[in-house]
């Protein structure tokens, strides 16, 4: 280790930042008694259909069940190709499996992250019915061009918004230019509800068939039951999933909704400290966000250069850890995890982008928790480690 840890506390990477508001919301539902799907989850469903420009909204339990519902509302039949990034999260795999498709992987971009759309192109068959393009980091795709690709090809199109909240493109949110968008609210996430997701779309038939399968299939949840006036009962329409969300976790959901301009704006001023602070270490920092679109600032991913130095990316996350400081890996190649690479014969060098990106990749703390203080430390940690 360069030198002994100088703080007394391990900064937590990605550790949410929770207010008084959300303690008091937490005990008034405790108070009404009504702790499942009820009246805060739809005033948080209704304020974030406002915030992202949807026509609807669907809270569910997590990021990962916003994309099996929504590909499975597509109706598309068993064992159709998914495009999607091979730079992802394995939750963007796993619903595309959970769902009885077939995940086909494009490589990335290097400079920005995001789904190569050439090379997405290039995996169209006769069997793809689909893209799932991922707003890495927060940055979004290219929506025009990836709206371009899909009519080509007459794909349908489920954007995963997990990093990208505030995210926007051309002046219009992120999620709301495909069949869906589907966003995260877990406890790293820009607004969280601790586990907990969202599923927009402008189609009310499609947002109730979404809302029924989150439910269990059936008819109508518990909330929609009791305030009916008269006890009404429910029919299972079809078998459903329990993916829906809870009152106790929309009650940290519609205060950091209330809040995530004033934290958008800390995270950029963590995110410009950092680029000034860091210019200069053998690392290749996060691109500028393109003209017309506007970065959610969810990670500050870095890549070691080993060009110009012999420290490894898993020695600077073993050095930052050494030094009470929390990182993370926003991610190794996908396709090359054991059961991608195992059931559908990926190979070292598929991918080459998303590979060199996984073996360098690694994620300082951005969370509006991150104190100036804390910001220092992590810049004084990567000299250490790097100079």
């Amino acid at each position: 280790m360069t030198a002994p840890p100088w703080r007394d506390e391990y900064l937590v990477f990605g550790s949410p930042c929770i207010g008084e508001e959300e303690r008091r919301e937490v005990l008034a539902c405790i108070d009404s008694r009504w702790l499942g799907a009820g009246p805060r989850v739809h005033r948080l469903e209704s304020e974030f259909k406002d915030y992202v420009g949807a026509g609807q909204a669907v809270a569910v339990n997590s990021g990962t069940a916003a994309l099996h519902l929504a590909l499975l509302e597509l109706g598309l039949p068993a064992g159709s190709e998914v495009i999607t990034s091979a730079m992802t999260f394995c939750a963007t795999a796993n619903a595309i499996v959970h769902a009885g498709l077939v995940p086909v992987f494009a490589d990335c971009d290097r400079r920005t992250l995001n789904i190569d759309l050439a090379d997405a192109e290039r995996r169209v068959t006769g069997r793809t019915r689909a893209i799932v393009p991922v707003h890495f980091a927060g940055r979004p795709c290219d929506m025009r061009a990836v709206m371009r690709l899909a009519g080509r090809h007459r794909l349908r199109v489920v954007e995963d918004c997990a990093h990208a909240i505030e995210a926007t493109f051309e002046g219009r949110h992120v999620g709301t230019f495909g069949d869906f968008g589907c966003f995260s609210f877990y406890v790293t996430k820009n607004v969280t509800t601790v586990e907990g997701g969202m599923v927009v779309c402008d189609d009310a038939r499609r947002a109730d068939r979404i809302r029924v399968l989150a439910s269990n299939g059936l008819s109508r949840d518990a909330w929609r039951r009791a305030s009916s006036g008269a006890y009404v009962h429910y029919d299972v329409l079809e078998p459903g999933f329990k993916y829906n969300l809870t009152d106790i976790a929309a009650s940290f959901g519609i205060h950091q909704l209330a809040r995530i301009e004033g934290a958008h704006a800390r995270r950029r001023e963590l995110w410009d400290f950092y680029r000034s602070e860091l210019d200069g270490l053998p690392l290749c920092l996060p691109a500028d966000p393109e003209p017309g679109t506007r970065h959610a600032l969810h990670l500050y991913t870095c890549l070691v250069d080993d060009r110009s130095t012999r420290v490894s990316r898993d020695a600077v996350l073993s050095g930052l850890h050494d030094l009470k400081i929390g990182s993370g890996v926003h991610y190794r190649a996908l396709h090359l995890q054991s059961y991608y690479r195992d059931t559908f014969g990926y190979r070292p060098g598929d991918r080459p982008n998303a590979e060199f990106v996984g073996d360098r990749t690694f994620s300082i703390p951005l969370s509006p928790s991150v104190t100036d203080e804390d910001a220092r430390d992590v810049v004084r940690a990567a000299r250490l480690l790097l100079s």
